[in-house]
């Protein structure tokens, strides 16, 4: 079946949204929200100071942050959040030295189906252990989650955090190199890719995606190697890595695998220092979202990690 033409399977992030700073605040700067339109308009009004909401906060602590259910919490849209389904958030700021960039926000709803996670490590004593994650209906794997520790090099987290670039990781349930290979099949999981999360003051964060097939995290990854010494003078950024689930090769005359600055998406993240979420009719059919995210090392952007729903 034409993938243009297949159903879909329902997606494990509702909305993908940008905050960049403006003065002493954090504004909105792009979205995608499906159908939720009166939280894209509830969005739209507000902004945030350091420490103010969800994007606040992140900016505040400079790290990631994950909130898991909005009532009684400093989340400020909570009402239009729930009338729109969504119960839980992950914030990912996104830092170029001691300058934050902006933040990226993606938000979930919650059910006894909804499966996939969303994982922060955060690094303690020489191990990175975890500092929280969402995980929708998969609550086994959560626990053994909660009760696992990576040294540097071991599993996806510890091979992003020995690196200090990202990785994808196939076949979660059968791989030996993913430590919870036997909990992740048990929940459906299927995919990993995980990136490293800069932020001052030297602490390690590891961001960690894990797709299941039921309710993905997205239908297609792409890593792009942004390095001045992999590019040589050509510039621009190199894809380098992938997966998705039409057949052959990720790259050929029609989607080449060099990004120039400024051209399409991943040229504009090049140009801009930004993360860039486009949607709608941009995009190739079959896909309804892109989420194009920077890595810095010091000043300059090293990797852009994208997803495709």
């Amino acid at each position: 079946m034409d993938i243009a033409t297949a159903p879909s399977p329902r997606a494990f992030i509702g909305v993908s949204e940008v905050w960049v700073p403006e003065g002493d605040r954090l504004v909105h700067a792009g979205g995608a929200y499906g159908a939720m339109g009166a939280f894209e308009e509830a969005s739209r009004r507000v902004s945030f100071g350091r420490g103010e909401g969800l994007p606040g906060k992140a900016w505040a602590e400079a790290r990631p942050v994950v909130l898991k259910g909005f009532d009684g919490s400093y989340f400020q849209r909570t009402e239009a959040a729930k009338a729109a389904g969504l119960t839980s958030a992950v914030a990912l700021p996104v830092f170029a030295g001691e300058t934050l960039k902006a933040v990226l926000v993606v938000l979930c709803g919650d059910d006894e189906t909804t499966t996939g996670a969303i994982e922060v490590w955060a690094e303690h004593d020489g191990l990175l252990l975890l500092d929280d994650g969402y995980y929708g209906a998969a609550k086994h794997f959560e626990w053994v989650s909660q009760h696992t520790h990576f040294p540097k090099g071991q599993g996806l987290p510890g091979g992003v955090w020995a690196a200090q670039t990202p990785m994808l990781f196939r076949d979660l349930g059968s791989g030996y190199r993913f430590i919870r290979s036997e909990s992740a099949g048990a929940a459906g999981l299927t995919t990993g890719l995980g990136l490293p999360v800069p932020v001052p003051g030297g602490r390690a964060y590891v961001a960690t995606l894990l797709s299941a097939r039921g309710t993905p995290i997205a239908r297609r990854f792409e890593i792009w190697d942004a390095r001045e010494a992999r590019l040589g003078k050509e510039g621009g950024a190199v894809l380098t890595d992938g997966l998705c689930e039409r057949e052959g090769p990720l790259w050929n005359e029609d989607s080449p695998r060099r990004a120039q600055i400024w051209q399409g998406p991943i040229g504009q993240v090049l140009g801009s220092g930004l993360p860039v979420v486009s949607w709608g009719g941009t995009l190739a059919a079959g896909y309804s979202t892109m989420v194009a995210l920077p890595i810095h090392r010091g000043e300059e952007i090293a990797h852009i990690v994208a997803w495709y729903i």
